[in-house]
């Protein structure tokens, strides 16, 4: 068995698949993109951003900036060839980071949800 997509249910997901896409750099899959679906590639697997259907996400409320979901039971993790690069780019367009006591570096998206993001060296020690 090999994991081959990770689904993130989002609100806004023109906002979410715009961040995900523009700010983070994953890779758009445009062929598979309709109102309530955006895919991305994120090398061996993809991400996907799957609309909560209107009548729940009215119901949802998401701050500016977002309350970080530090209850939630999953974490996405990322590879990056350059962390303090990428980590620079993302504090410069306004991107929430969580500094954690042992060192790692946590991403907080538009809806509160959190990844990481590490070098790849870092990923080869671990």
């Amino acid at each position: 068995m090999r994991l081959n997509r990770a689904l993130i249910f989002v609100k806004d997901l023109d906002l979410m698949a715009s961040f995900y896409g523009g700010t983070v750099g994953l890779e758009s899959i445009d062929d598979s993109r309709t109102e309530s679906w955006a895919e991305f590639n994120a090398g061996q697997i993809r991400i996907i951003l799957h609309a909560i259907p209107p009548h729940i996400a009215a119901s949802i409320e998401i701050t500016l900036p977002p309350r970080t979901r530090e209850e939630n039971p999953i974490k996405l993790i990322f590879e990056v060839d350059d962390l303090d690069a990428k980590m620079k780019r993302l504090q410069s367009e306004g991107v929430t980071i969580v500094q954690r006591p042992w060192g790692a570096c946590d991403v907080v998206d538009p809806e509160g949800n959190i990844f990481q993001i590490l070098s790849v060296e870092g990923s080869a020690q671990e």
